[in-house]
């Protein structure tokens, strides 16, 4: 099975690349030095040459503080130009959208709740699940879209949250805290690429299917430091309301993961407290 992976120098890139040739999959990676994904004609030509029975759409763009930056943002993470690049083997397409994509809400969200995306990020990532899915369905090109929730583990950024809460343990530094309370459901990196390989093997998955990936479980912001704290054995200052925050924080967050247990037999494997403990042996 040939895969193509783009956005694979990425935080969950690099972990489902790793994962696919492990199970021996030939995979083709594409990362923002081997192609320039706004650029429509480089794009494609790179998809043709790959000629991939499976791809997975990962790369995302976010930079938004200029006009260019903000095309190319989009470009990114709508690539209309994906499914007709397409060779005529290609058996799906499997993209991973965002949580951000929906409006907030007050009870476990499912795939049905309202499309009101959350910044600039959560629209372009929204305008191109829906894109993807028209495109899919005039080609006859199964696509399945898969909503992830906060993702997070070993090798994340190193600004995220979790990152920056266990190189406090280390090393003392003070965590900046929002003043408003902010909750998530947090699922573990290697949850979210066994989705992803589930989907795109997954023949019978209904075309245009959207997913949520998430473990139905949401944590504060100072529950996670709390556990973080347990976990490591250390204590980890904080600083509340020295974080200005986010637009798109709330104080409910959290998916409902019924539709993927029943159409992928996925569910999450890893709790908060275990994938923090892993998250810190690996990192430590």
């Amino acid at each position: 099975m040939r895969a193509l992976v783009t956005g694979a120098g990425g935080f969950v890139g690099r972990h489902l690349v790793d994962r696919l040739r492990a199970d021996g999959w030939d995979v083709v990676g594409l990362t923002r030095a081997d192609v320039d994904l706004a650029d429509p004609v480089a794009g494609a030509a790179a998809v043709r040459a790959a000629a991939p029975d499976v791809v997975f759409s990962l790369a995302a763009g976010r930079a938004k503080a200029t006009p260019a930056e903000r095309a190319a943002t989009v470009a990114v993470n709508t690539s209309p130009w994906l499914v007709d690049a397409l060779p005529d083997s290609c058996r799906a397409v499997v993209r991973l959208g965002s949580s951000t994509e929906y409006a907030a809400g007050p009870s476990p969200l499912s795939e049905d709740a309202p499309l009101r995306p959350r910044g600039f990020f959560g629209g372009t990532k929204a305008a191109g699940s829906l894109l993807l899915q028209a495109a899919a369905a005039e080609r006859g090109v199964r696509a399945a879209v898969l909503r992830a929730f906060q993702v997070y583990g070993r090798g994340d950024h190193r600004t995220r949250l979790v990152p920056v809460v266990l190189d406090a343990a280390r090393t003392g530094a003070v965590v900046p805290l929002p003043a408003r309370l902010s909750r998530r459901d947090w699922v573990w990196v290697d949850d979210v690429v066994d989705a992803c390989v589930r989907a795109g093997l997954a023949d019978d998955l209904p075309p245009g299917q959207v997913l949520n990936i998430g473990t139905g479980v949401q944590t504060s912001t100072e529950e996670l430091v709390a556990t973080a704290e347990r976990v490591t054995g250390r204590p980890i200052a904080t600083a509340p309301g020295a974080h200005p925050g986010r637009d798109w924080d709330s104080a409910d967050w959290v998916s409902d993961p019924t539709a993927a247990r029943r159409l992928l037999g996925w569910a999450p494997t890893v709790d908060l407290a275990e994938g923090l403990a892993r998250t810190w042996a690996a990192e430590g």
